[in-house]
């Protein structure tokens, strides 16, 4: 008795409908602008590893090094070749000296100079090519320690200490936090209708939508041949919190309603939210509340629109938490 007469006393309301603008929706993505995966250039072992993901890191910074030892000898090695060519070469330029000396003096002959000529260009070409060597060497060695390209968050560390680096295998990867967007598809004649601004949701987020400007949404100038959708980059503010690339979001905007879609709109008094679900009560065919899982679009003042799961017509609790009790 008392539950049949909490139903009796439950205050409901019909869903109403326009068929005036409405916001649309379209499912997207965050992504990063800036997103690097950092590969091993030389062989060896993971001699040291700074960072784990979720560790945030400053330009320069060492993120991994691979073992440089053999590298090391070989640019001491090439050094000590440079320093060596270098003395033949002072040998050299001295003995063409001399020799020139000589020569104006009609001491020695012509060969004789130029062989010692020949001699000094040689040992100048020897010196080059062997510092190149060196420098070849000393790049090499800098490569065995892999430093962050920018400011950024590491995402991932798909190597562990002690694993044998090679050429192109990932190391490190990470992406700047200062420069994400969110990704979406839409169809050509939804994107046509952005060029007033668009609202970002991000569940999960303190902020509920955050409001673009047009400035900041691209349309890309290519369309999928498959789906033929149209891909739209919307740019997100460099101070947001807590959002991550790879987290899903959603586009929202003003356009305009299909003849066929009526705009339904109920009181926000009678939203309900449990957990990840958000629904109304609706009066059944018994005369009792039953839960419905609804999909909201955007607050109209004290109203809400609804995407899915009501109908115009449909009678709404006002009370849900009254409703909630009544079985």
């Amino acid at each position: 008795m008392a539950a049949s007469s909490d139903a009796a006393s439950l205050a409901y309301v019909e869903v109403t409908a326009s068929g005036q603008s409405s916001d649309r929706s379209s499912d997207a993505k965050v992504e990063a602008v800036r997103e690097t995966l950092l590969a091993a250039q030389v062989p060896g072992a993971i001699v040291a590893l700074a960072v784990k993901a979720g560790d945030v890191v400053k330009a320069g910074q060492e993120l991994a090094r691979i073992d440089a030892r053999m590298a090391s000898q070989g640019a001491a090695a090439s050094s000590a070749q440079v320093a060596a060519a270098q003395a033949g070469l002072d040998v050299a330029a001295k003995e063409y000296e001399r020799q020139k000396q000589l020569f104006a003096k009609h001491y020695i002959s012509q060969a004789a100079l130029d062989g010692a000529q020949a001699q000094w260009r040689a040992a100048q070409a020897q010196v080059s090519a062997l510092q190149a060597q060196a420098g070849v060497a000393a790049t090499q060695t800098g490569l065995h320690s892999v430093r962050a390209p920018y400011s950024a968050i590491v995402s991932s560390v798909p190597v562990s200490l002690g694993d044998m680096a090679m050429p192109g295998r990932p190391l490190v990867s990470l992406y700047d936090p200062m420069a994400l967007r969110v990704t979406a598809q839409l169809t050509q004649a939804q994107a046509r209708q952005l060029r007033a601004g668009v609202q970002v949701e991000i569940p999960g987020l303190s902020v509920q939508r955050l409001s673009i400007a047009a400035s900041q949404v691209q349309v890309l100038p290519t369309a999928d041949p498959l789906s033929h959708t149209v891909p739209v980059r919307v740019q997100l503010p460099t101070d947001l919190q807590g959002a991550t690339p790879g987290m899903f979001a959603r586009l929202w905007w003003q356009g305009d309603a299909p003849d066929s879609r009526q705009r339904v709109l109920v009181p926000a008094q009678a939203i309900v939210r449990r957990a990840e679900m958000t629904g109304v009560y609706v009066e059944g065919e018994n005369g009792k509340p039953q839960l419905r899982q609804v999909r909201l679009g955007l607050p109209q003042g004290a109203m809400v629109e609804v995407l899915s799961g009501l109908n115009a017509g449909d009678k709404v609790a006002l009370e849900p938490q009254m409703a909630a009790k009544v079985r």
